[in-house]
């Protein structure tokens, strides 16, 4: 009888998706790096806006493999709960940005409705689907 021994905790670091983010990165990272040298190449030949882009590409590929560490460091403190933690984050924040009832309708709009008889045949319809949605 022995006990199966925890796994360590960087594990998570070579299971397919990750093995999978790491050559992504990797990838990315020598793609933007070559992209920069090879506009050096061109700003040497005489190409004065490739100046800008020899110096741009590199700093895409600090901002790319900070956000991988980043990725990793998140995943490391809370193991398994990043990936989650975004969309109930999200969904939290569109139910906080929900408008209240009888907010679409603001007071003294009424005037308005009537001097555009368009406006108002909208306005009601708009309120019929109000009415369908509140009662399902």
């Amino acid at each position: 009888m022995s006990s199966a021994k925890p796994r360590p905790r960087w594990f998570f670091l070579i299971t397919p998706r990750w093995l999978a983010w790491h050559a992504f990165a990797v990838l990315a990272a020598w793609g933007m790096l070559w992209l920069g040298d090879w506009q050096f190449q061109r700003a040497e030949g005489g190409n004065a806006l490739s100046w800008a882009y020899t110096f741009e590409w590199p700093i895409f590929t600090i901002f790319g493999v900070i956000f991988w560490a980043k990725t990793i460091i998140d995943e490391y403190r809370s193991p398994g709960r990043a990936a989650n933690a975004g969309v109930g984050a999200a969904l939290t924040q569109v139910e906080s940005m929900a408008l209240p009832t009888g907010a679409h309708t603001p007071a003294g709009h009424d005037d308005q409705a009537d001097a555009d008889p368009e406006l108002a045949a909208y306005n009601s319809y708009l309120a019929k689907l109000n009415s369908r949605t509140a009662k399902s």
